[in-house]
């Protein structure tokens, strides 16, 4: 407001603060020019009292400056995926300021600032005059003095209670005689404690060049791409005059109210060419340097920085996972908020494992065959990969483009923030059906509970299986009628089988074996849950792969299968290092031995023949270079998500194709780049298992012992006769599945056991299926003849048709009797049916008696 317009009570309070800022002005005469004597107590005025109690101390301390994530390139340079910051800051040492630089700040807001003692006594004068003369405070505060402003500023910023914040932040700003004083007296204080060069280098490192930009360095990087230590005259001149005025003298918008579309940066250019007359006038510049300066355009190269994940492409879930990460960890403060405030402050350099080889090859393989959208289908591609034995994520990334703009996501399908790699708690979604690959979960218990690879189950398709053991829900029944993928309908497959051929009835049938518990408790010790973070379903349909897990964790499972069952959770920061240059303690990976090894062997066994003889024969072979490796395929019901899961013993990979939204046959999707979308798996895998065979290569797995191997051998119980009741009872408590295999023939009494297959007192593979018969009692046991005389024979088998048939012997005592017949002894044979009994005849001779009958 003008002087004319200001009213008498204002006018009144201005000269009255006028006298009052005089009345100091002179007691920091002494203050100004010799603090000590000020400071000393040797002047005895209440003034001087009053200003002596005031807090003389204000540190150097560390500024808030923005943190950096970084990638490994191979050749072990470092690439920045993402900076974080509050203020765009980074904070430089004295010899990385360009002398342009320093003596453009000292002419043009402190000509006498190497000459007073923290207070410029007449710029201070000079500005409490013009305040009171026109209304609006005005300069006159030395550069010690606009740092000590800042400072306070900072404090108030670095509070994350907004109420408290902006209280501070007003106190810390307003125009009163008292905070101008509280200013005075720590500026005296901090020029007593901190050379000269020090406070004009923080001076310049603090202050704000216009919206975010903080700090001389961050200023060239934003303003003219360079550094500080880069700038040139006019470059100086124009950054120094931004400090006078912010939004004012602003060099990123021409056509800014201030300046004016026909002006360009007309307000800045009057400033920079001022301050390039002050620094003229006391000597710093030559008349030369002055002229060609002066004649300079002001043309600034913005560059914007990189801010927050968006700007890490491909990378972006990957460095959501890393902010996720320092978010909940206790080191950056006791809640998330304040974690991230710590870190957006900090200045942290983040030194993540993300491989970029393998994450450019997972990059290219999804952009190349999963689209973002596909028609009404909003379809998702996933590609994550993991170091095996150590947890490292060495590679993430998903088919959408990432932001955290609701604007941006609300409406297009094409971008998300939604990490769908990670668990629901980590940025992630609310997880996906993994199928078939969760399948090693079961296989994982089948060997630690004792069974092994070659031991068979009953695994016919059928709707009733009975009841599932389960110690920690309680035994239940289900109504589940699983099918198999190519309606396979055997009857008796072995583990092994229906790991290679992803048998689900097979699968169902060793789970029937189990305890359910203990089939999600093995999921859990190799690291995967629920990604909603509810406990994992523990019915028969939860070995088939129905519950929502992150594939993440999918792959850290495989990791630990490959790492002779020691699993270890996912990390993804090797480093950090704090503003300081001191290393921060990043979050650990923790490992559980989830199997022995010797069960890890079996399971690598299994999983290594799916590759060459299984479901997933395609990626085994379009991988290249080969090394060991092991894999396990996964499809949902409906082909609506298929998986490859596999790994080297160096590097676990999972590839999904899965439906976000939307219900679609895979199989029916025939119009993507190199096949089905169902196939697309079998593309992406290969192409990044072969980067990460190239680079780390791969050891053969673990040989499985004859104890996973070899199914036990057990005799099998001879039945006949029994009841069908206590014949299938005796049979599964000996370890047998038991099959009914209807009515036949038999003299055994009806209903009971005619006969078993395998044969009673034969021995077969624990766990293999005996076929139980039962009899009709139709048929009658064949006496034993042999021995007796033919007439004998005949009245012993009465009922049956007697066929005779002679034969030499040279034994008298067989000459007229049986001496063999056929069926044999004890056989049942229908009534009526022909025996043949073969009887003794004299070799040369006549048979009985020694003589002939004619």
């Amino acid at each position: 407001m003008s002087a004319k317009n200001r009213t008498v009570s204002g006018a009144l309070g201005g000269f009255l603060g006028f006298v009052g800022m005089s009345a100091i002005a002179g007691v920091l005469v002494a203050a100004a020019v010799t603090p000590a004597l000020a400071l000393s107590g040797m002047t005895a005025t209440n003034t001087i009292n009053m200003f002596e109690s005031l807090p003389d101390y204000l540190a150097i301390d560390q500024l808030a400056q923005k943190s950096n994530i970084y990638a490994t390139n191979s050749d072990g340079s470092q690439a920045l995926l993402a900076s974080f910051y509050d203020q765009n800051r980074v904070e430089v040492e004295w010899d990385a300021i360009s002398p342009f630089v320093k003596d453009a700040a000292i002419a043009g807001e402190d000509p006498r600032y190497y000459e007073h003692g923290g207070i410029d006594l007449e710029g201070t004068i000079k500005g409490v005059v013009s305040t009171v003369a026109t209304g609006t405070a005005r300069g006159g505060s030395s550069i010690t003095q606009q740092y000590v402003k800042n400072v306070q500023v900072q404090k108030c910023e670095a509070m994350a209670d907004e109420e408290k914040r902006m209280t501070c932040y007003e106190t810390a700003t307003e125009t009163t005689p008292d905070r101008k004083l509280k200013e005075m007296r720590l500026s005296i204080g901090v020029e007593k404690q901190y050379a000269k060069d020090d406070i004009l280098r923080q001076y310049l490192n603090i202050t704000g060049f216009g919206g975010t930009v903080y700090g001389i360095e961050s200023a060239a990087n934003y303003y003219y791409n360079t550094s500080a230590a880069a700038l040139t005259l006019p470059q100086a001149a124009s950054l120094v005059a931004i400090v006078n005025n912010p939004v004012k003298f602003q060099l990123d918008n021409p056509e800014s109210e201030t300046n004016g579309a026909a002006n360009g940066y007309a307000a800045n250019k009057e400033r920079r060419d001022y301050i390039l007359g002050e620094m003229l006038k006391y000597e710093k510049i030559s008349q030369a340097d002055y002229d060609a300066a002066l004649a300079t355009v002001i043309e600034p190269v913005i560059t914007e920085p990189s801010t927050g994940c968006a700007t890490a492409a491909g990378s972006a879930y990957f460095c959501d996972l890393v902010v996720n990460t320092l978010q909940n960890d206790p080191t950056f403060g006791d809640d998330e908020e304040e974690r991230l405030a710590n870190f957006r402050r900090g200045g942290y350099e983040i030194y993540t494992t993300i491989d970029l080889d393998l994450q450019n090859a997972a990059e290219t393989t999804m952009k190349k065959y999963v689209p973002t959208t596909y028609g009404g289908w909003d379809v998702g591609g996933v590609i994550t990969s993991v170091e095996v034995g150590t947890g490292r994520v060495l590679a993430m990334t998903q088919n959408k483009e990432y932001s955290q703009d609701p604007a941006v996501t609300e409406n297009n399908a094409n971008y998300t923030g939604i990490n769908y790699n990670t668990n629901y708690n980590q940025g992630g979604s609310l997880g996906f059906q993994p199928g078939s690959t969760y399948k090693v979960f079961t296989l994982a218990e089948w060997l630690a509970e004792g069974h092994t690879l070659n031991e068979r189950v009953d695994s016919r398709v059928k709707s009733d299986w009975g009841v599932f053991k389960n110690s920690c829900e309680g035994n239940q029944s289900y109504a589940f009628a699983p099918k198999n993928d190519a309606n396979e309908s055997g009857s008796n497959y072995s583990a092994l089988q229906s790991t290679i051929g992803s048998i689900n009835t097979g699968f169902i049938g060793m789970a029937k074996k189990l305890d359910q518990c203990g089939i999600a408790k093995m999921a859990n010790d190799f690291g995967v849950g629920r990604a909603d973070l509810d406990p994992l379903d523990q019915g028969p349909s939860a070995v088939l792969g129905t519950n929502e897990v992150a594939p993440l964790s999918m792959a850290v499972a495989f990791a630990g299968i490959a790492n002779n069952g020691l699993s270890c959770s996912p990390i993804v920061i090797d480093r950090i290092v704090g503003a300081d240059g001191a290393d921060v303690t990043p979050p650990p990976t923790k490992c559980t031995q989830a199997v022995t090894p010797d069960v890890a062997a079996g399971m690598t066994y299994a999983m290594q023949k799916v590759m060459t003889e299984g479901t997933a024969t395609v990626s085994n072979g379009n991988t290249s270079p080969r090394v060991p490796m092991i894999g396990k395929t996964g499809t949902t019901d409906g082909n609506k998500d298929t998986w490859m899961s596999g790994a080297s013993s160096k590097v676990a990979t999972v590839v999904g194709v899965v439906s976000v939204t939307g219900d679609i046959n895979q199989r029916k999707v025939t119009d993507w780049v190199g096949g089905t979308a169902a196939t697309a798996r079998h593309r992406m895998w290969p192409e990044v298992m072969s980067v990460a065979n190239a680079k780390y290569g791969g050891e053969s797995f673990a040989e499985a012992s004859s104890k996973v191997l070899q199914a036990v051998q057990v005799p099998v119980p001879d039945l006949r006769g029994k009841s069908m009741a206590d014949a299938t009872s005796t049979l599964e408590s000996a370890g047998f599945d038991v099959v009914d295999g209807g009515v036949t023939e038999s003299e055994m009494p009806a209903g009971t056991v005619a006969r078993t297959d395998p044969a009673g007192g034969s021995n077969a593979s624990r766990g293999s299926t005996v076929t139980v018969y039962s009899s009709n009692g139709a048929l009658k046991l064949v006496p034993d003849v042999v021995g007796k005389t033919e007439a004998d024979a005949k009245a012993t088998l009465q009922g049956f048709t007697i066929d005779k048939k002679d034969q030499d012997v040279t034994d008298p005592q067989q000459v007229g009797k049986v001496i063999s017949m056929t069926p044999a002894a004890g056989t049942g044979a229908a009534t009526g049916s022909a025996v043949q009994i073969v009887i003794g005849k004299l070799a040369g001779g006549n048979s009985g008696n020694g003589g002939g009958n004619g």
